[in-house]
């Protein structure tokens, strides 16, 4: 950590001009995009990772044998050998990384990144210390230019980022989630979070703290079970990361639908694990104000596809609808996420989203159709600096009064950890028992289930 935070752009270093790699980064990456559309426009797709590296590697020594000619013709002396080789290693990692940001993105001792224009940048790192980083750019133009061409260039489609489409939402190459402001912002934001995506198993939660092995028992015989599972908590609780671990459970032979507005899940990664699978995302309207395609269609179009499980990596507004209607009707063993401080509080977040959709639920409806829906709510939150499990919470499948009836299995104690508050349902209990849950076991260990 410690070259990363204290270093310096390594190409001045070097003797690299940093605006002769800016300029030809610009007219490269413009390059790039026009091939691109051109290629898509054939109807041949987007190129391959190979392929556009090996094009941006000729476009590189065109610019630059375009210089050396432009040098001779002046009659001054063009870069030599070396300095070329330096200036298009330079220009390839601004291309196909994301330039001085790409050692913060390589170190695995950081798990976020904070950029406020060019030069304020703070690094929380996994420790949880929270440090200042070394400058991204020279200037905010520049580190708009950084991003906005990765924006471009980054991802199954092209995206925008500029006055007229101030906010950017994008999966970087690793896998980290890139979110990016500018024009309503006083500089440009950047904000990278980090995903440790070696955490996908229920077991390292257990490691991990996050969960002790009664619940994590628990929890995997539900989603074998075919639970309808909701997992929620606030920001940076690690919900994503559960969500995966709990997916990792599922068998194999399932066919699984990702539905996600920037991949953050990365099923992809464990194609041992589901090799049935598809993974889609998201897509804002082109510069024409068309071809976009909101969560609510893709979860539409997922139940289309012959899913056994639908995926919805965050539930945040119109495509709660389909969503529950997908648990409710037959794809049993669906997940998703969502925001709440809670896991009661689950039931008023999706109230509010089902309300917000063009249908405009009102609450009582809404509930019926939760308490059809869904099965399970987890809740994480944070207990003493560390992500936990706080609430484990049964959905019982009837409606009191207007309000979801449930039970609480799991609530948090004077610590804010989840322990053992009530049983579940016979029934549940029972089917949980047919996929490897010994309720007698650790209910004799517990002495709270009998």
């Amino acid at each position: 950590m410690t070259a990363v935070l204290n270093g310096s752009d390594p190409w001045q270093r070097d003797g690299v001009d940093p605006a002769l790699v800016a300029a030809l980064h610009h007219s490269v990456g413009e390059a790039l995009t026009a091939a691109h559309v051109a290629h898509e426009e054939a109807g041949r797709g987007r190129f391959s990772p190979a392929d556009e590296r090996a094009l941006a590697r000729k476009l590189v020594t065109d610019e630059l044998r375009k210089l050396a000619a432009s040098a001779y013709a002046d009659g001054r002396e063009p870069l030599d050998e070396a300095t070329e080789a330096k200036v298009t290693a330079a220009v390839l990692d601004r291309i196909h990384g994301l330039a001085r940001l790409q050692p913060l993105l390589d170190d695995p001792d950081i798990r976020d990144i904070h950029i406020s224009g060019a030069q304020r940048v703070w690094l929380n790192l996994r420790d949880g210390t929270k440090v200042r980083g070394p400058a991204v750019a020279d200037s905010d133009e520049d580190l708009v230019e950084l991003i906005s061409t990765a924006a471009r260039r980054i991802g199954r489609s092209e995206r925008r980022w500029d006055h007229a489409h101030p906010e950017l939402n994008l999966q970087l190459p690793n896998g980290d989630r890139l979110h990016a402001l500018m024009a309503v912002s006083g500089r440009p934001t950047v904000t990278i979070r980090r995903h440790d995506f070696d955490i996908h198993r229920v077991s390292q939660l257990v490691d991990r703290g996050v969960c002790d092995d009664l619940t994590a028992s628990f929890l995997s015989a539900a989603v074998r079970a075919r639970a309808n599972i909701i997992v929620a908590g606030g920001t940076g609780t690690g919900k994503t990361t559960t969500l995966r671990c709990l997916i990792n459970e599922i068998p194999a032979d399932e066919r699984l639908i990702t539905v996600e507005d920037s991949l953050e899940i990365g099923l992809e990664r464990f194609e041992d694990l589901h090799p049935d699978h598809e993974t889609l995302e998201a897509r804002e309207a082109n510069t024409e104000g068309v071809g976009s395609f909101t969560l609510a269609e893709l979860v539409r179009s997922a139940l289309r596809m012959d899913p056994q499980r639908v995926i919805v990596g965050e539930v945040r507004g119109a495509e709660v609808l389909p969503m529950l209607l997908a648990m409710s009707q037959g794809n049993d063993g669906s997940m998703c996420s969502i925001h709440a401080d809670s896991s009661k509080g689950v039931f008023g977040r999706l109230a509010m989203y089902a309300a917000m959709t063009p249908e405009r639920l009102v609450p009582d409806v809404t509930n019926l159709l939760v308490a059809n829906a869904v099965d399970l709510i987890v809740h994480l939150g944070w207990v003493n600096g560390e992500r936990r499990v706080t609430s484990v919470r049964q959905v019982v499948g009837s409606v009191e009064g207007g309000q979801v009836v449930s039970n609480e299995l799991w609530r948090p104690d004077a610590s804010g950890s989840g322990v053992p508050a009530a049983p579940p349902t016979p029934e549940f209990a029972a089917q949980l028992e047919v996929h490897g849950f010994d309720a007698t076991a650790h209910a004799a260990a517990q002495g709270w289930w009998r």
